[in-house]
């Protein structure tokens, strides 16, 4: 087992307090322990409180072939030395210095197998009551280890939470890093499109700008000279109106509008906006109707919505 393990509460060391104490009270012995291994190290976790037991908690053994305990281990279950002084292999065992020659112990283990340490009784004299007891120190041993169990349950529980918040944090570093990422490129993306929209529209004012200078002059000079001759009229301004309608694609805004307007067509087509009526604006401006009307088809001329039956006021209001 990994030397990463869960420490012992006190809550825990307090019922165990209790049973050692029984186990003592049970088997009639001075001396009732759970011992704790840290290979090489063995030592007392708790004690029974009994005024002939020479074991203080925290009191340290060195494992070795001439320990009680270790020879627990070797079994890898129950010893049982009913009188040290008469096996051979026990007479200069450690706790006969404190006159403790009767001995029963049996292993602590975790729940995957790994060594906790021993639960044992001593005595100075073999112990008939003791070894009857041997079954109840048993089933004493199961329910230290079940605590264990238990422990080793909410200690890997709680590691996990440890890890789940890590891998949640983790998780939400690396969305945050990606949405800033995002973040960043939508920045650059924006700033390309508005780089290439300025671009675009600084292409169409330039090819609108040729256009009314090296264009549009032309188509009234054509219609003064062509006068009322058709076809040659109907063509002019058929040429017209499809010109105007490949500019208009270029901008939505009112003033390129206007700039392919005379002066007195722009003043009518901002009374037309307002709402005004042929009649209200030949009253405004000292015209007739029939001058303001050939004004109107001439701003539809140039808009392109000759023919197509659209709202000249609509139409404007839109692109403005």
């Amino acid at each position: 087992m990994s030397h990463d393990v869960p420490h012992i509460p006190p809550e825990t060391l307090k019922n165990w307090q209790r049973l050692v104490d029984l186990v003592a009270r049970l088997a009639d012995v001075p001396a009732s322990l759970i011992m704790k291994t840290d290979d090489p190290e063995h030592s007392v976790l708790v004690t029974s409180e009994h005024p002939d037991n020479p074991y203080p908690v925290g009191m340290e053994f060195r494992l070795n072939p001439k320990l009680y305990c270790q020879g627990v281990f070797e079994n890898d279950g129950e010893l049982v030395v009913e009188d040290a002084t008469c096996d051979p292999r026990w007479q200069d065992n450690e706790d006969l210095e404190h006159g403790m020659s009767f001995y029963i112990g049996l292993p602590l283990k975790w729940p995957d197998g790994a060594i906790f340490g021993t639960i044992c009784v001593l005595d100075r004299d073999r112990n008939r009551r003791a070894l009857l007891f041997r079954e109840g120190l048993a089933q004493f041993a199961r329910l230290v280890e079940q605590d264990l169990a238990l422990l080793q349950e909410v200690y890997l529980r709680r590691a996990l939470e440890v890890k789940l918040t890590e891998t949640m944090e983790h998780l939400e570093q690396r969305v945050d890093d990606r949405t800033r990422a995002l973040q960043e490129a939508n920045t650059a993306l924006r700033v390309l499109l508005s780089s290439v929209e300025d671009e675009r529209r600084a292409r169409d004012e330039e090819i609108l700008s040729q256009v009314r200078s090296m264009v549009w002059p032309y188509f009234e000079r054509l219609r003064d000279r062509i006068g009322q001759a058709e076809p040659q009229r109907s063509y002019l301004d058929l040429a017209e109106q499809n010109l105007a309608q490949i500019t208009s694609a270029m901008t939505d805004q009112l003033s390129e509008a206007f700039a392919i307007m005379t002066p007195t067509e722009i003043e009518v087509a901002q009374m037309v906006m307002a709402g005004k009526t042929t009649k209200d604006i030949a009253k405004t401006l000292s015209r007739e109707t029939s001058t303001i009307d050939f004004h109107r088809n001439n701003i539809r001329r140039k808009l392109g919505l000759e023919g197509r039956g659209s709202n000249l006021r609509s139409h404007l209001l839109a692109i403005s």
